[in-house]
């Protein structure tokens, strides 16, 4: 099967979500912008998953919208938990730069698929 990077990468980028989540709700007890984050968090890659079966292009685009705004949220909440110093770990600063990398490249598929240069 054919490697899809932004696919593989939302996946991966929900696994350390749900785990950095745990770690939050079991070490902080805090479950209100954890729950927050897991939603959004885990959505990117839900979206990316389902455009892959999108029966046309309108389609395509409207999930991988989807998942750019839930990427664009997702960095919210990390800045939020960090910033407000809820919780930090050592993953903390690797789930912001994949999350970056995941919305220049979300970004730059919207863009190829609308024809924007």
């Amino acid at each position: 099967m054919k490697e899809n990077v932004i696919v593989d990468k939302t996946y991966s980028f929900a696994v350390g979500i749900v785990k950095y989540v745990l770690e939050i709700q079991e070490k902080r007890h805090e479950y209100v912008l954890s729950r927050q984050l897991l939603r959004s968090g885990t959505s990117i890659g839900a979206n990316t998953e389902e455009s892959q079966g999108a029966i046309s292009k309108a389609e395509f685009i409207a999930k991988i919208q989807i998942a750019f705004k839930e990427a664009r949220e997702t960095k919210y909440w990390l800045r939020l938990i960090k910033d407000a110093d809820v919780y930090q770990n050592a993953h903390s600063e690797q789930l912001m730069i994949d999350c970056n990398e995941i919305i220049v490249i979300l970004t730059s598929i919207l863009k190829s698929s609308k024809g924007d240069k």
